[in-house]
């Protein structure tokens, strides 16, 4: 998008090194009108909004996080792609925003260096400026700007200050002729320059800027994309690196050379005292311990867990009244008996059925993103560093595996970051063990309907929040097994270095949690109102029908909820004749239906346990009361306790959800691995479903 065009908006690129408070400003300027950014023919999402800019309207896209333009996966290479205007849906961007921890200048203005050499209109944003003369720091403003050549705004993303100065700044760049920046090596440059217009053809252009990260990354993205194009290049390549370097590597030079030139601005701009040691660090020295850190972490994830069901059973005992008087409301006013049956028992309980569970969705992620954005998940990322380095992998990992709590997709997806195919590849099959919020709502009807309601301490901790703890903490443990198992057969090599930026302690911005909440809120809400409406209105079908029994003939008002013809539909028959399959984990032919027919999504089985025990006449009730009150041909319960146990056990190992497969076919590009996964994951969730039931039966477990 350029601003020259009448019909599309100026677009304006945020970027900067992780954790250096990007997504912040991102909310900050955009609000509520932002969405995920699923560019065609580039697989890496990231997030694009609008907002008003001095007196203009502009598309903001939020590129990921980046320590600098050595591209080693596809994310990084999309920030190359962004801002040479090679994102079709981006086009040739007006502005650049980079974003800079304002205590870290030296490390983040090497990426700075390297945008500055390619984008002409540039905002440098010197954020977390609160913190820096607590970290005894002082910068001249005015002669960075100066060294730089470009506007430099002062910020506090987190407290909103700063913003309008932002604004102008933009607004004053899209206006201004930009100038040339300095080029650090113009040797390098030139070579780039003439290569590049030697390969490039109508169909096929090439930046010397693309050619010049070829050469400098040996073996990064750039050169790997290069060479995809043009095989016999690679020989070219090695034998100009020797001919600029002169037998020296080409990144080191680069490093030395940028470093040299940023620790000249950086002379002239920034003064730095001897910091004292503050209460902080002595904080970070508990968080950081192999020992005490894993028991903070284990102890604030119980806190979590704990408040989860707490605090969300009044809500949730108000979604399910409202969802049960709509359905009387439905059946006593719609006079057809089908439609009645067809509203209040597939699309009210199925809906319903998992809307209820909003609540503890609610809560559960408040908590995650109060961890972020305080700066905590970064610690338990480095404290993870070691688990993830016995088991094959880095901390580098953890960030993908801590997404996958929220969802499996954007979680593989992020495995972006993640240097190297084989650690990725680990951590794609591993992602998924992690439980998602799909899960959650399955947890939360099984434990509160069969786990005992009892609390310890006074009342302090309660077993329905142990039990939720221990489950979470069962899909962490599965996956860093099999994280670790590949280690040793499939995916066999040594462990990857990890670097990590530790973001200061900070109070949340509560506007910005709100825009995270919203957004995730949104995509459960969204997920309720397609995926599983649809599910639901199709297994009300299919347990409605046919309605030809001999027990509709014989009731005068065509009962359709009647057990029999529930047995008798096509539901009833399908789930009947696999039953026996699943027979050894304690289910009926009813979980079993239920079970098989959320392989497109896990939390749909609620919706789907809901439909078939609102046209069941033999329960009555809310959902945990219907099955509570399920019974087997013989009078026995169908639901126990080690039956509940393994059902959950059988959630928390198995891969039931199609989106998931999908985006592991996409990233991996090959079918091997997400059948692999699907296949070692539901057999696994079986097994361990046979043993807790059989282990659970045996010993008498109520």
């Amino acid at each position: 998008m350029n601003s020259d065009s009448h019909n599309k908006l100026p677009v304006v690129l945020t970027l900067g090194n992780p954790n250096t408070g990007k997504s912040t400003l991102f909310n900050a300027l955009t609000g509520m009108h932002q969405q995920i950014a699923n560019f065609p023919g580039v697989t890496v999402e990231s997030m694009q909004g609008e907002a008003n800019v001095h007196d203009r309207r502009m598309t903001i896209v939020d590129l990921p996080g980046t320590y600098s333009l050595a591209a080693q996966s596809p994310d990084e290479m999309l920030t190359i792609d962004a801002l040479l205007g090679r994102v079709p849906q981006v086009g040739n961007p007006d502005v650049v925003v980079i974003v800079v921890d304002a205590n870290n200048l030296r490390r983040n203005l090497f990426l700075a260096s390297q945008i500055l050499e390619i984008s002409q209109r540039v905002v440098l944003v010197l954020n977390m400026m609160d913190l820096i003369t607590a970290n005894g720091i002082s910068i001249d403003i005015q002669k960075l700007s100066a060294a730089l050549q470009i506007p430099v705004v002062p910020m506090c993303a987190a407290r909103g200050e700063g913003l309008e100065m932002l604004k102008q700044a933009i607004g004053n760049v899209l206006n201004q002729r930009p100038p040339a920046h300095r080029i650090i090596d113009q040797a390098l440059r030139g070579v780039a320059i003439e290569l590049a217009a030697e390969l490039s053809t109508d169909m096929a252009p090439l930046s010397a800027v693309e050619i010049e990260r070829a050469l400098i990354d040996n073996g990064g993205y750039a050169e790997q994309r290069l060479l995809a194009q043009s095989p016999k290049l690679e020989s070219r390549l090695e034998a100009l690196r020797n001919k600029i370097g002169g037998g020296r590597n080409l990144a080191t030079l680069e490093a030395s050379r940028r470093y040299g030139w940023i620790n000249e601005v950086l002379d002239t701009v920034e003064v730095r005292k001897d910091r004292q040691t503050r209460p902080v660090d002595l904080i970070d020295k508990v968080l950081n311990h192999p020992l005490l850190g894993s028991i903070v972490f284990v102890l604030t994830m119980a806190v979590v867990f704990q408040s989860v069901f707490a605090w969300a059973g009044p809500l949730m005992e108000m979604i399910d009244g409202q969802s049960a008087l709509l359905g009387e409301l439905i059946n006593s006013k719609v006079k057809s008996s089908l439609l009645a049956s067809f509203l209040s028992d597939g699309v009210v309980a199925g809906v319903g059925s998992v809307l209820i569970f909003l609540p503890q969705i609610i809560i559960l992620f408040s908590f995650i993103i109060l961890l972020e954005d305080t700066g905590y998940m970064a610690r338990a990322a480095f404290l993870m560093d070691r688990l993830m380095r016995w088991c094959g992998l880095s901390g580098q990992s953890f960030i993908p595996m801590l997404s996958s709590f929220a969802c499996a997709v954007p979680g593989i997806m992020g495995t972006r970051v993640v240097p190297g195919t084989r650690d990725r590849i680990a951590t794609i099959v591993a992602a998924p063990f992690m439980t998602c919020s799909a899960r959650l709502p399955v947890y939360a009807l099984l434990i509160a309907a069969f786990v005992p309601s009892k609390t310890y301490l006074g009342g302090w901790v309660n077993l329905h929040g142990l039990v939720l703890l221990a489950f979470y903490l069962l899909g962490m443990v599965a996956g860093v097994t099999t994280a670790y198992l590949l280690s040793l057969t499939l995916l066999r090599g040594p462990s990857p270095t990890f670097l990590l930026e530790m973001p200061p302690y900070r109070v949340p911005n509560i506007r910005s949690m709100s825009i995270k909440l919203y957004g995730r809120a949104k995509i459960f809400l969204r997920r309720a109102g397609t995926v599983i409406f649809s599910i639901a209105v199709v297994i009300w079908f299919l347990a409605s029908f046919p309605r030809t029994t001999f027990h509709e003939l014989n009731a005068p008002d065509n009962a359709v909820t009647a057990p029999m013809a529930l047995e008798q539909s096509y539901l009833g028959i399908a789930g009947k004749s696999v039953a026996p399959l699943f027979g050894p984990l304690g289910w009926d032919w009813k979980i079993t239906a239920a079970v098989i027919a959320s392989f497109p999504a896990r939390e749909v089985v609620i919706a789907v346990l809901g439909t078939i025990y609102a046209i069941d006449a033999n329960e009555e009730g809310s959902l945990i009361q219907r099955m509570q009150q399920a019974r087997r041909p013989d009078g026995s319960p169908v639901y126990t306790l080690p039956m509940a146990l393994g059902l959950m056990i059988f959630y928390a190992l198995c891969l039931q959800c199609v989106a998931t497969i999908a985006v592991m076919r996409r990233e991996t590009n090959t079918w091997r691995w997400p059948i692999f996964a699907w296949v070692y994951m539901t057999t696994l969730g079986y097994i361990g479903a046979l043993i807790c039931y059989q282990v659970g039966t045996s010993i008498g477990m109520a």
